[in-house]
């Protein structure tokens, strides 16, 4: 989606849909709340609320018509995330959208009344958002992002890349079950492929900072960024330390090899905002989330960034390149 075209869509202008569709709604503005993890003007954003707006659209809602949307963008300060939580209940919505765990824990905080539909949560049980996948049985359900024995393929990446790789240094929260939880299935797949790996458990900048900068003093060094809203929000540091040092490094979004990293593998998160789209629509009919399951990704994207493994030295497989979903030169 352009630029152009994602601006008409957030700011409300109406969209012709037939008496049909159109007809199946009530009549009263429904309004709906969005708590975003990213900047608003981030590409990533951009990509994802244009899904989540056609996805609506689909169902016959239609922006300015029947239906109202309020905004909150945030990376990463979890005080913010509160006071913003606060702010989109007063607007008295009908249905929450949000994204990450940092950003549903403010939600949850502020109300378990008002029904959150959520994208982009690892291990949302673990983390006791819902009581579980098949039956959440509170005011949240939503997409989960990570199953964790997607953990191997980062390590298979790597070693097909940089076949010199020994050990590993993994990039992760350590502050939430999610973080823990991909170090330990990294661990687990870690001998098949002669790794030896060191968790970074970091929490801010100055960490991440020092944290890459350790991996890289010893030879044959690669790193992992695992799922997590402080990889996201601090992806530009991480990926210039990386080339920085020299470092071949998996991840687990998009935007890191779109930005410069050097691959990654993970689930579409915009395919997420789209199918988001349809539980809003559920429970805007009357639906419950504590009825609608959690879903696991159905999409995973391989990314792989030629042009940052041309500068390290490396030849990617003819065999990866492939396979991958998008190759960038």
């Amino acid at each position: 989606m352009i630029r152009r075209e994602f601006i008409t869509l957030l700011g409300g202008a109406a969209v012709a849909w037939p008496l049909a569709a159109r007809a199946q709604q009530p009549d009263r503005m429904r309004r709906i709340g969005v708590l975003m993890n990213l900047a608003a003007d981030d590409p990533d954003s951009q990509a994802r609320i244009g899904a989540f707006l056609q996805g609506l659209q689909s169902y016959g809602w239609t922006i300015g018509s029947n239906v109202r949307i309020d905004y909150r963008w945030n990376i990463g300060d979890v005080d913010r995330f509160r006071r913003y939580a606060a702010e989109l209940l007063a607007f008295a919505p009908d249905v929450l959208l949000t994204v990450g765990g940092q950003a549903l824990t403010a939600l949850q905080q502020a109300t378990r009344a008002v029904p959150i539909v959520f994208v982009g949560v690892i291990d949302p049980v673990g983390a006791g958002v819902v009581d579980s996948l098949a039956r959440p049985g509170g005011n949240a359900t939503g997409f989960t992002l990570y199953e964790f024995g997607l953990s191997g393929k980062w390590l298979e990446l790597l070693k097909q890349i940089a076949p010199r790789v020994t050990r590993v240094g993994v990039l992760r929260d350590s502050t939430t079950t999610g973080g823990i939880g991909q170090f330990a299935a990294l661990q687990g797949a870690a001998p098949s492929f002669g790794l030896e790996l060191s968790p970074l458990d970091v929490r801010n900048e100055g960490e991440i900072e020092r944290a890459v900068t350790a991996i890289a003093r010893e030879p044959n060094g690669a790193l992992i960024v695992t799922l997590s809203g402080l990889a996201i929000s601090h992806r530009e540091l991480i990926i210039t330390l990386a080339a920085r040092h020299r470092l071949p490094a998996a991840y687990a979004y998009r935007p890191f090899v779109v930005s410069g990293g050097l691959t990654s593998y993970g689930p579409d998160i915009v395919d997420q905002y789209r199918r988001a789209a349809g539980y809003v629509d559920r429970i805007l009919k009357g639906e419950k989330p504590a009825d609608l399951p959690v879903q696991t990704p159905t999409k995973y994207e391989l990314l792989i960034n030629l042009k940052t493994a041309k500068a390290l030295g490396l030849e990617v497989p003819v065999t990866l390149l492939a396979i991958a979903n998008e190759v960038i030169e």
